[in-house]
C-alpha cells in the first residue's frame, strides 16, 4: 500500500506512540487531583504545554488543549466575535476557501447578527494581503485566514496579513492545522493572535489539538463543566495524547527542513509526471504550496471513480468532491479558485510524506495515467469533448 493522504491524517510516529503508551501506564491519574498520581499526570501535562509553546514561540499559559483543530477554530472565532460584539464590532473577514470548521462557524455567527466578508483567493489559491487591508472596517473585530489550504496546499502570506491586522488593531486568527510541523511558524514573528492546530496532522494522535491565544486575548469556553485549562475548556485532559502530541511536534520541527527538502523534490516529480496527462491541470500555485501537496483536475472523469480504482491499485488518496459524506457537490475550494463544476468533480489530492520513495512516486504517476485513460474510455462527457460537442476547459 502507498499512503498518499497525509493531509487527511498522518501515521503516528514511533516516538509519539512510545510516549503515549508510556503515559497511559504511568500518567493515568487525573491532573486536577491533589494526590500523587494526579500530580504526576499534571507534571506531564504542563511539560507538554511548555514544549509546545516553545516550539511556536508562545508562552505556556497561552496554550489551551482541545480535541483538535475544529474545536480550536470554533473557540477562537467565537471568542473573537464575542469580544468584538462587546465593543460594538460585528464584522469578520475570512476567505472563500477556508476549512468548514471556519466557514460553518462564520455562517452560524451570521445568523446571530454578524456580517462576514469572504475574500476571493484567485486562480492561484492565495489571499492578497492588500485585499485584506482594503476589507477592514471600523467595525471589523476579526480576520481569520488559514496558513495553508487543506485541499490544494497553497501557503498563505500569513505573516503579511498578520502585520496588516496588527497595524489596524484587529485580531488575527490562523487555522494552522495543515501547516504546523510542516512549515516554519512563530506566533510572535508572524503577528498571530490566535492559532489552531491538530496533532494527527503532524504524526501525533487523533482527538488532540491545541489553541494558542495571545496574552490579553480573552477566550470564552465552548464546553461548560469543570475548571480544567484555567476554566477555558472543561473536561479531564487527555494527558497521554497531549504528551504524544508534544513529542510528535518536537520531532516534526526538528526534521522539518530536511524532510521538506526531500518531500518537495518528490512532490515536484509527481507534478511533472501528472502534468503529462492531456487536459489535466494542477490546482493552486506550483511553488507556494505545502511540500507534500499535489492536487490535480482531470477533465472528463469523476474523482470518486478515480479514487476507488486507485485504491484497487494500492494507492490511498482523496478527492475534492465530498462524495464520501453523501454529497456529490464539488469542492468549495476548487470552485473558489475558478474551476467549473464539471472540472472540479474530476479532482485528485495526493499528499505525500517523508517516507515516500521515487519508485512509489513513479508508480503513482503510471497508475493515475492508466486509470484516467481507462475512465475516459467510457465517459460520455469525454466522448462529447473528443467529438467537439463540448469544448475543452483544461
Amino acid at each position: 500500500m502507498i499512503y498518499a493522504d497525509n493531509a487527511a491524517t498522518t501515521r503516528m510516529s514511533e516516538a509519539a506512540v512510545r510516549r503515549m503508551t508510556s503515559l497511559i501506564q504511568e500518567g493515568w491519574g487525573n491532573p486536577s487531583s491533589l494526590y500523587r498520581h494526579g500530580q504526576i499526570a499534571k507534571e506531564y501535562l504542563e511539560q507538554a504545554r511548555e514544549e509546545i509553546a516553545g516550539l511556536i514561540g508562545a508562552q505556556p499559559r497561552e496554550i489551551i488543549f482541545t480535541s483538535g483543530g475544529s474545536e480550536a477554530d470554533n473557540q477562537a472565532i467565537r471568542s473573537a466575535a464575542l469580544l468584538g460584539k462587546k465593543k460594538g464590532k460585528q464584522h469578520i473577514i475570512s476567505s472563500a476557501f477556508e476549512h468548514h470548521a471556519v466557514l460553518h462557524t462564520l455562517k452560524a455567527l451570521e445568523k446571530e447578527g454578524f456580517e462576514v466578508t469572504l475574500l476571493d483567493v484567485h486562480e492561484n489559491g492565495i489571499v492578497d494581503p492588500s485585499e485584506v487591508e482594503a476589507a477592514i472596517r471600523e467595525d471589523t473585530c476579526l480576520v481569520t485566514i488559514m496558513a495553508a489550504n487543506n485541499e490544494i496546499g497553497t501557503i498563505q502570506p500569513f505573516r503579511e496579513i498578520g502585520a496588516v491586522c496588527r497595524q489596524k488593531n484587529v485580531l488575527y486568527h490562523v487555522d494552522a492545522v495543515q501547516a504546523v510541523g510542516h512549515i516554519p511558524l512563530n506566533v510572535i514573528e508572524d503577528n498571530i493572535d490566535l492559532l489552531s492546530a491538530s496533532a494527527h496532522k503532524f504524526h501525533g494522535p487523533k482527538g488532540v489539538g491545541f489553541l494558542y491565544a495571545k496574552k490579553g486575548v480573552r477566550l470564552f469556553n465552548l464546553i461548560e463543566g469543570g475548571a480544567q485549562e484555567r476554566g477555558l475548556r472543561a473536561g479531564t485532559e487527555n494527558v497521554a495524547g497531549i504528551a504524544a502530541m508534544a513529542e510528535a511536534l518536537k520531532e516534526s520541527m526538528a526534521g522539518m527542513q530536511e524532510n521538506a527538502k526531500y518531500i518537495t523534490k518528490m512532490r515536484d516529480r509527481l507534478i511533472r509526471g501528472l502534468s503529462e496527462i492531456p487536459h489535466a491541470a494542477l490546482n493552486g500555485d506550483a511553488q507556494r504550496r505545502l511540500p507534500g501537496n499535489v492536487n490535480f483536475c482531470f477533465e472528463g472523469i469523476e474523482g470518486e471513480s478515480l479514487l476507488l480504482l486507485l485504491d484497487d491499485k494500492g494507492i490511498c488518496a482523496s478527492s475534492g468532491s465530498a462524495c464520501t459524506s453523501g454529497s456529490l457537490d464539488p469542492s468549495h475550494v476548487l470552485l473558489a479558485i475558478g474551476r467549473i463544476h464539471d472540472v472540479a468533480h474530476g479532482s485528485l489530492r495526493l499528499s505525500i510524506g517523508e517516507d515516500i520513495t521515487e519508485e512509489e512516486v513513479d508508480y503513482i504517476i503510471q497508475a493515475v495515467k492508466e486509470t484516467v485513460e481507462y475512465l475516459r474510455g467510457f465517459s460520455p462527457v469525454w466522448r462529447d469533448l473528443m467529438s467537439g460537442k463540448k469544448e475543452f476547459i483544461l
